[in-house]
């Protein structure tokens, strides 16, 4: 794939346009959008930039982080607190997402989606309350192993990084996680299955393959 340097203010507004144009594949009224990658590519930053991009251009935007939908520690640590295979296959509560996320926003949907599920510091319940996204609005998920999910996203992008620098820019305390995330390189080919791929080895200089 053939990637050029691009500002992250370019990215974010080339995006924006490009979700304005995109009808939601289901027929229904919200569409859905993914921003995938690993902690240390921080994907927090670039799905908080995009919904703004997008209130700005009149859109309703919900931002969901998959860390609010992360399994009772009874589960992700099953096998360990360090196995990479549960963290890869049994941290987030997929089903969740499904039920309390996709699900709402079917066509015919009530549109109340649930922000978040679990506190992983507290091992609790949330219990937040559902958040209405009117028609029209968008829904931004971001966070790891997004795809090869099935989740029902109409443009998905993944921020990628080369293994020297997901090694680098993961903390020492993290570095367990890695195998994870070549099994899900390996697996998925999230730069092949994703609509727009982002290389961000450096943060201050991310690099695209452009849009589809």
């Amino acid at each position: 794939m053939r990637l050029e340097a691009i500002t992250w203010d370019r990215l974010t507004d080339a995006l924006a346009e490009r979700v304005l144009k995109t009808a939601p594949a289901d027929g229904g009224p919200w569409p859905r959008v993914a921003v995938d990658g690993a902690p240390a590519a921080g994907t927090a930053a670039p799905a908080a930039a995009l919904a703004d991009a997008l209130r700005l251009r009149g859109r309703s935007v919900l931002v969901i982080d998959t860390a609010g939908f992360l399994r009772p520690a009874s589960l992700r640590y099953e096998y360990g607190r360090e196995d990479p295979d549960t963290y890869y296959q049994g941290w987030f509560d997929t089903g969740a997402l499904w039920r309390e996320v996709f699900g709402p926003l079917d066509p015919g949907g009530s549109g109340r989606v649930l922000p978040d599920l679990w506190d992983p510091l507290t091992d609790r319940a949330t219990r937040s309350a559902p958040r209405e996204l009117p028609p029209g609005g968008v829904l931004v998920t971001h966070g790891p192993f997004l795809l090869g999910q099935w989740f029902p996203f109409d443009l998905t992008v993944h921020l990628r990084l080369s293994p020297s620098a997901l090694r680098r820019r993961t903390a020492d305390s993290e570095r367990w996680t890695l195998p994870a995330f070549q099994r899900y390189d390996e697996e998925v080919d999230p730069s092949a299955a994703a609509d727009v791929v982002v290389r961000a080895d450096d943060p201050r200089h991310p690099a695209w393959g452009g849009l589809p």
